[in-house]
């Protein structure tokens, strides 16, 4: 119980808790609207920070398991009539069990050849959706407006998805900080640091990378069902889309990867400066090669990110700076 004890952990709670609010406070659909992205690409970029930040392994093609999780959890409500609570836990599970089996042949793989595998898998399967009739092919499949009448009408669901999505970051963010702070995490930071050493110190990292990657896909398939169900439709191209991948280590890698708060900074800043983008007539449609610019930028000269070029500039904040 010790862990729980950071100030800095329960700070940021409360100040995403303050994010979270506002919306609601205010009952503002804009704001519901603006927090909503914030909060996804927070929830994705904090859970691939489980492989990636901790463990060391990039995974390109991690938007695999949002889309295995949005489908199933859409095609269980449109078929079934489930409620979309239980529809996304299944979607969940679903993509952690794929990434249980996918994992333990994959993460045989390092460095590149890892990265390039996740990138085909995700690829093939979005190949596999296209061709399968009962998950509507290449067009996917729709909502008729009848599936909101349970949740009183399409307001209310868009307000039950942004509830969903906001309980679901604060957990994600109390796994993330237990796992930082616990001997798996331990194991994990040794595995990134130098697997084989870690190894030889008797830390069955093959093991400790499977639970991670099974870890680290739950989440996003949940993401995956609660964003479809919202969005009212679900097609191949927005399930499967590689570029969400690259967006969630840019902000890691913005924030800072194997921090806790690394996400949170580098998702608000990468969100406000798309924004600003994408309302700009000169630069709107830049906004993906600026996405590739600030990684370049981010490898050569702050490869730590925000929140590690802090920890190291100022070695009083490293208790604080989680």
């Amino acid at each position: 119980m010790a862990r729980f004890r950071s100030p800095s952990f329960w700070l940021l709670m409360a100040f995403m808790l303050g994010i979270i609010l506002w919306p609601i406070v205010t009952r503002s659909p804009y704001a519901r609207e603006q927090a909503f992205v914030l909060f996804m690409y927070l929830a994705l970029a904090s859970s691939l920070n489980i492989i990636l930040g901790y463990t060391g392994y990039v995974s390109f093609g991690h938007i695999v398991f949002f889309g295995i999780g949005g489908y199933t959890g859409f095609y269980l409500i449109h078929r079934y009539n489930w409620h979309m609570i239980p529809a996304a836990i299944v979607g969940g599970i679903v993509a952690a069990l794929m990434a249980f089996l996918l994992g333990s042949a994959i993460l045989r793989l390092r460095g590149a050849y890892f990265a390039i595998a996740t990138i085909g898998i995700n690829e093939a399967v979005k190949a596999l959706v296209r061709n399968l009739p009962f998950l509507g092919g290449s067009t996917g499949m729709y909502f008729d407006f009848k599936v909101y009448e349970p949740y009183g009408g399409p307001g209310n669901a868009l307000w039950l998805s942004y509830y969903c999505l906001a309980f679901l970051l604060l957990i994600i963010l109390l796994v993330s900080y237990i796992v930082r702070s616990s001997k798996f995490g331990l194991g994990l930071m040794s595995i990134r640091e130098d697997e084989d050493a870690a190894t030889i110190l008797g830390i069955d990292s093959a093991r400790y990378k499977t639970w991670a990657f099974t870890l680290s896909a739950f989440f996003p398939g949940i993401v995956g069902a609660i964003f479809f169900f919202k969005n009212g439709n679900i097609e191949p191209g927005d399930a499967f889309r590689l570029f969400l991948s690259i967006e969630s280590i840019v902000i890691i890698m913005l924030g800072g990867f194997g921090t806790v708060l690394g996400p949170v900074v580098g998702a608000i800043v990468y969100e406000r400066l798309r924004g600003l983008l994408l309302v700009n007539p000169l630069l709107k449609n830049l906004h993906l090669a600026m996405s590739g610019v600030a990684l370049l930028i981010i490898v050569l000269f702050i490869s730590v990110g925000i929140v590690g070029f802090l920890r190291q500039r100022f070695p009083v904040l490293r208790r604080y700076l989680i």
